[in-house]
């Protein structure tokens, strides 16, 4: 057998396990929303660690990380500060959510704003935003998978063709599954990954320099300024990297975040989950390890994105490849499937029954978001085809997005005076803010990221507003 066919052989298995486990394992005798899309609120800590970390360390994981140290170098390490510290505000965020969730029979960050504030205009922004914002994110995993077939396939695959059978597979395996079968399958996406991160964080290393140290040691002589701030970039200062991190520690204010919550058994399975994510960041720095080595094996690659399995390709054997090429589409199909859930259910939800069909029952929602998949599928698709940004670009875009929320999520749950005129106002402004200077090419603007300037308008006006004329919200009490 050739080496592209082996390759792809096991690619091609993995994939095909994943969507068995899926599939066998989903619930689908019950076709109810709160079945497809929390579980029942019934899982434990364990399955909603895996969840979460199947939401979390995505294409961006295995691609990203290594794509971004191969071409700007230093100031990747923003990745290893957010999120670390996304977790502890997720130990302190999450709790309240969920009980929030579970007092109320919330499904989705819709119904949180529409709960909190009782307002159908501000619903109706939250979830429009979150839904792109969702689709710019599934943007990041279609693209990557498009990338990891094509050099798994040593490119006898077209990638534009990989990704358009890729979204149908992913379309399938969440109408089919739901969230209960997007868990199973995260088992064996997250043992992969580690195995993966091992392999690649210290083989390639091992392979070409003898070691950790030997290779950093020849990084230093070749390239001396490569791993310190601005690295390959000449905006991307200190300033960047610490308003960067804040920005993106808002990780709970993302739409499938709160989807994951909601399958939580109880609030202390949140926090504990809290408490045991950091561990999964450790693999992470491994991907560091295998962005530096490729950096040295493979100078030169037109994108950053293509330098993990460029170097993997050139240093193992066929089937290696095709096995890392396997666990790295289940990074992108495992986010894939959440996110298409979560803004599917926000579209039939929180858009299309208030002002569409109001005297929608609940199982035709539950038709209504099933017939929402593969629309929000498509339309991932049709940007991934005519997107030249980098996985790491779109993850910074979407993370300046989102941010946006969080005044509202945490001043809705702490502060009594606050209004969904002050809310509205603030993220109205805030992502104007965020997405004027992303697409005027200004961000970073002053060293500061853009995210963090829409941030601080959202707060200013959130504030002034609320407080100049205060008036009474539903809130959860």
């Amino acid at each position: 057998m050739s080496a592209p066919a082996t390759a792809l052989a096991f690619l091609l298995g993995i994939v095909g396990a994943a969507a068995a486990i899926g599939i066998g394992t989903a619930r689908r005798r019950q076709v109810d929303l709160e079945q497809w899309a929390v579980a029942g609120r019934g899982l434990g800590l364990l399955l909603v660690w895996i969840l979460l970390a199947g939401e979390t360390f995505t294409t961006f994981s295995v691609l990203g990380i290594s794509g971004w140290v191969y071409a700007r170098g230093g100031p990747t390490l923003y990745v290893l500060g957010y999120l670390i510290l996304a977790y502890i505000v997720n130990f302190f965020i999450g709790p309240p959510i969920w009980e929030a969730g579970r007092r109320h029979g919330l499904q989705t960050l819709g119904d949180f704003f529409a709960k909190c504030y009782g307002s159908r205009a501000l619903t109706a922004v939250v979830s429009l935003a979150g839904i792109v914002f969702l689709i710019v994110y599934l943007q990041l995993q279609l693209t990557g998978l498009g990338i990891i077939v094509g050099l798994a396939s040593f490119e006898r695959i077209d990638q534009h063709a990989a990704m358009v059978v890729s979204t149908a597979v992913v379309a399938a395996f969440v109408w089919m599954s739901g969230v209960r079968g997007v868990t199973w399958v995260s088992v064996l996406k997250d043992f992969l990954l580690v195995a993966v991160a091992l392999v690649v964080g210290v083989g390639l290393p091992y392979a070409h320099f003898g070691g950790i140290g030997p290779m950093f040691a020849a990084m230093l002589k070749q390239h001396p300024g490569h791993l310190t701030m601005p690295g390959g970039t000449t905006n991307l200062t200190h300033s960047w990297y610490v308003t960067t991190v804040l920005v993106n520690s808002c990780l709970f204010a993302w739409p499938h975040f709160f989807g994951s919550v909601f399958t939580a058994k109880s609030a202390d399975t949140v926090r504990r989950n809290a408490i045991l994510m950091p561990l999964y960041v450790l693999p992470l720095a491994l991907m560091f390890f295998a962005g530096c080595a490729a950096f040295l094996v493979v100078p030169g690659l037109k994108t950053g994105d293509l330098a993990l399995l460029t170097a993997v390709r050139t240093t193992f054997p066929p089937w290696l490849l095709g096995v890392i090429g396997g666990a790295g589409a289940l990074t992108a199909m495992v986010p894939a499937s959440i996110q298409i859930l979560s803004a599917s259910t926000l579209l039939a939800k929180n858009l299309y029954r208030p002002y569409v069909a109001p005297d929608l029952s609940e199982e035709g929602l539950s038709r209504v978001a099933h017939w929402a998949v593969p629309f929000i599928a498509a339309v991932a698709l049709y940007f991934a085809l005519h997107s030249s940004t980098t996985l790491v670009g779109l993850l910074l875009l979407g993370y300046s997005g989102v941010c946006q929320f969080g005044p509202g999520i945490v001043l809705g749950l702490a502060w009594k005076r606050v209004t969904s005129a002050g809310i509205l106002a603030g993220l109205v402004a805030g992502l104007g803010v965020a997405g004027g200077l992303t697409f005027a090419n200004l961000d970073p603007f002053r060293g500061i990221n853009a995210g963090f300037w829409g941030l601080a308008v959202n707060l200013l006006l959130v504030i002034g507003v609320s407080l100049a004329a205060p008036r009474p919200v539903p809130g959860f009490d």
